[in-house]
């Protein structure tokens, strides 16, 4: 099965669960062909296919609850239940049960794709010693949040360096177009902080490998400001479809429960759509977004960190011994064959 008829045939899986946005998907479709780096945020689905097939020795490690559809740009911020900004881990819609190496190879390919299109200036070697180097910290210390605040002030430089300006980011959303499609209507109003409180709904187009499935926003005035909640309808993780176990799915809120975290106070699953919060220190980061000046290997550190904090929440112990006994230089080498795997695959898109 090549890439076209395996979109068709995922895409076709899709639409039995839910209804797709069919100019959406028209939408991503093109982002596909921009670069490997773009197609790989948007084709968990062919990794799945793939990933096994060109690293077979990784297919077999201890199977976690993982992420799934990691990739550099699949991190960001939000405020805990202490009003701390925190950093971590932001979309878990593909969430499943994978070999740990999958969410660490994954990320350690977007990064090196990242590299070989300018984004980033590491080495392939200095991007999985970091990963690697974050992970297995994490794990031999039980993990722990991250916390923007007295610690990682670096990473908060980053996180906060381009953080939306408030008077851009509501008028931009505010500007989104109406929708008269009430299907998440009640599960916005359940996520009001008054459900009598009015707000309209809008219509948001965002994020690549998400494109195609119903999205929206309510926005409101609450005590004399803005309020907006997002709800986007929820699809098993691709790997189901891959697979055909349906067993292989993991619901995304039971994932953060078990983390090792600083729980969104107002990320949940409800009625078959994902609610969270959105507002300006609320959002992923993508790499446009970063400062120019930044430690990279120290940030993928942390990502590496974090993945550990997603996989430390269930079989964290059974990990560490066979991660030690991989060879030297795996997720450098299984990084790169991947990439090359991606860029065949993007090559044959475009």
């Amino acid at each position: 099965m090549d890439i076209h008829a395996a979109t068709r045939d995922y895409e076709r899986w899709a639409a039995r669960h839910i209804p797709l946005v069919r100019p959406d998907l028209k939408l991503k479709h093109a982002r596909l062909a921009e670069n490997p780096f773009v197609f790989l945020r948007g084709t968990f689905y062919r990794w799945v296919q793939r990933w096994a097939e060109v690293c077979p020795e990784l297919a077999e490690a201890p199977a976690v609850r993982c992420v799934g559809d990691l990739h550099v740009e699949n991190f960001g911020t939000w405020r805990d239940a202490e009003g701390r900004l925190v950093w971590g881990v932001n979309d878990v819609d593909e969430a499943c049960t994978l070999p740990y190496t999958n969410d660490l190879v994954r990320l350690a390919t977007s990064a090196t794709l990242a590299t070989r299109h300018g984004h980033f200036s590491l080495s392939p070697r200095v991007i999985a010693s970091a990963i690697l180097d974050g992970y297995t910290t994490s794990l031999e210390r039980g993990g722990r949040a991250i916390v923007l605040a007295e610690r990682r002030r670096w990473l908060r430089r980053i996180a906060l360096g381009r953080l939306r300006d408030p008077e851009r980011y509501w008028p931009r959303l505010d500007a989104l177009p109406p929708t008269t499609d009430t299907k998440a209507r009640a599960v916005l109003q359940a996520a009001m902080p008054d459900r009598r409180l009015p707000f309209r709904v809008v219509r948001r187009v965002a994020g690549v490998g998400s494109l195609g499935r119903p999205r929206v926003v309510a926005l409101a005035e609450w005590q004399g400001g803005f309020l907006a909640r997002e709800a986007k309808a929820i699809l098993p993780s691709a790997a189901v479809w891959a697979t055909g176990r349906r067993s292989i799915g993991v619901d995304p809120e039971s994932l953060l429960s078990r983390a090792v975290r600083a729980p969104d106070p107002f990320f949940r699953v409800d009625r078959g759509w994902i609610v969270r919060r959105l507002a300006p220190d609320c959002s992923r980061i993508e790499i446009a977004d970063m400062p120019r000046s930044r430690d990279e290997e120290k940030l993928l550190r942390a990502m590496g960190w974090e993945t550990a904090n997603i996989h430390l929440g269930q079989r964290g112990p059974r990990i560490h011994p066979d991660l030690v006994r991989r060879p030297r230089r795996w997720l450098e080498r299984a990084a790169q064959a991947m990439g090359d795997a991606v860029a065949a695959d993007w090559r044959e898109w475009s």
